[in-house]
């Protein structure tokens, strides 16, 4: 263990800081712990030497075998599940590892997923299965390669047990590398303790780690929320923009990052459909494709609500403030979603009537979303229409404002535009596959969502839609 604890100097920063949210606790003892897959460049960025991972001691380590004097924690956090709220939830069956400075100098937390129950396990057995941890590695990878802020797998271990679901499945733990884990269900969980001290701590800690600037500044806090509520705008248009739908936004699974966390039932779109819904726990459509930017603001009301104790005395005037703020979150996000869209379609300038016009004719005809954007570089995007006449016309219009250099627009919107995502079907051959002990399909996918606005031949299957219209669901990963 000693090769790992000196690459991995973990600190327990967050347990120290906020011992009132943390509670310390040890992973469960695992038979056999084999690495399955171990994602060599984040490691580089951690400063880790990925042949130390993989030795039995650093394997050791991302199963939570930590050496002594390392204190692992579960952390404590409300949640509005479904907007219903949650007045305790937690690492129901996770750990902090600890945070660490990368390459960069960065704070990073390590945290275990799967590592076995805590005392916020509710009725949960705290374990993880082999398929939903290596989706979270894959559909990681493809969010990071895609630009979008998102935590990120290290490595997925087997553990050498079967854990009973459906049926007897392979168990797994996943190191999950974040900004941080704090959400806005831990500032709701602080603010209904009633301690004004922690939930004030726990600000300054959020200030600290993700917006030093504005350390002592009068209205630090009213800077933490316009900062959270900018970071999650941007996000949720990244999402927008290449047809991400998490499938679980709850509070608890917004970050005060801005990353992405969390990756259950989630899933890209293949026909463009803004009531599309992947999750099987969503009968009423919450959290669907289109919904997803009114919930973002749905989740910072909450956290808005959450620190009006810490931005002004007056109930009122701390109100007025937040309000102000959260009507900021519209423009903001309509801004990066209109820039966004203008860069997908080649264009100088943005022109939402023309994107908004495009996406509705997308979803008459049932095009696929992520197919089209590249089809319209390559000049065959009309092919992709079986009435064809509308699609034109919308073609004439944007010609009309296109620059005059059309290998260069080709280029820039093939820069900005993927040819590979994980599509859903070739995600869950990838994943039946690992499951039943053959890992090639998982490489095979990574390599292309890994370099996903490269249209490499050998990958092309990859990036086609499926060829049938059967209705995709997705579980939380369990």
């Amino acid at each position: 263990m000693t090769a790992a604890a000196t690459l991995l100097d973990l600190d327990d920063a967050f347990a120290r800081a906020l011992p009132d949210l943390a509670t310390p606790w040890s992973a469960a003892a695992f038979p056999d712990p084999r690495l399955v897959v171990l994602n060599e460049p984040l490691a580089a960025e951690l400063g880790v030497d990925p042949a130390a991972l993989r030795t039995p001691a650093g394997t050791g380590l991302l199963v939570g075998r930590v050496p002594d004097g390392v204190r692992t924690v579960a952390q404590v956090y409300a949640g509005h599940q479904f907007g219903h709220y949650q007045p305790r939830l937690g690492d129901g069956r996770a750990l902090l590892l600890g945070e660490v400075r990368d390459v960069a100098g960065r704070r990073r937390d390590l945290h275990l997923k799967g590592s076995g129950r805590t005392p916020y396990a509710r009725n949960g057995d705290g374990k993880a299965v082999l398929g939903p941890m290596l989706r979270e590695y894959v559909l990681g990878e493809a969010m990071h390669a895609l630009g979008i802020p998102t935590t990120r797998a290290l490595s997925v271990v087997a553990t050498g047990e079967q854990v009973p679901r459906e049926r007897l499945l392979p168990g797994a733990v996943l190191c999950r590398v974040a900004a941080s884990h704090l959400r806005v269900g831990t500032f709701s969980y602080a603010a209904a303790t009633g301690d004004a001290a922690l939930l004030r701590d726990l600000a300054d800690h959020a200030i600290e780690r993700h917006h030093p600037d504005l350390a002592g500044a009068p209205d630090r806090y009213l800077g933490l929320l316009r900062g959270v509520a900018d970071a999650q705008a941007d996000l949720v248009a990244r999402w927008m923009l290449v047809g991400f739908v998490h499938g679980v936004m709850n509070t608890d699974n917004t970050t005060i990052s801005g990353e992405t966390i969390d990756y259950g039932p989630c899933a890209f779109l293949d026909v463009h459909d803004p009531a599309a819904v992947f999750s099987s726990i969503d009968h009423r459509g919450r959290y669907a494709y289109g919904n997803q930017p009114s919930m973002v603001l749905w989740n910072l009301a909450r956290f808005a609500e959450a620190l009006l104790p810490l931005l002004h005395d007056d109930t009122d005037a701390a109100v007025e403030a937040a309000t102000e703020v959260l009507q900021g979150f519209a423009p903001r996000y309509q801004a990066a979603h209109d820039r966004g869209m203008a860069a997908k379609l080649g264009l100088d300038a943005p022109d939402p009537a023309l994107a908004a016009d495009l996406l509705e004719l997308l979803h008459a005809q049932r095009v696929d979303h992520t197919g089209f954007f590249r089809a319209l570089s390559a000049g065959s995007a009309r092919d992709l229409f079986t009435d064809r006449a509308p699609f034109e016309a919308w073609a004439a219009r944007r010609d009309a404002l296109l620059p005059a250099d059309r290998a260069a627009v080709a280029a820039a919107m093939d820069a900005v535009n993927p040819v590979n995502i994980p599509r859903n079907h070739r995600v869950e051959q990838a994943l039946d596959a690992a499951t039943a002990g053959d890992t090639g399909p998982l490489h095979r996918l990574l390599d292309a969502v890994t370099h996903p606005f490269d249209d490499r031949p050998d990958l092309a299957d990859l990036a086609e839609p499926p060829e049938d219209a059967t209705p995709y669901v997705t579980y939380c990963g369990t």
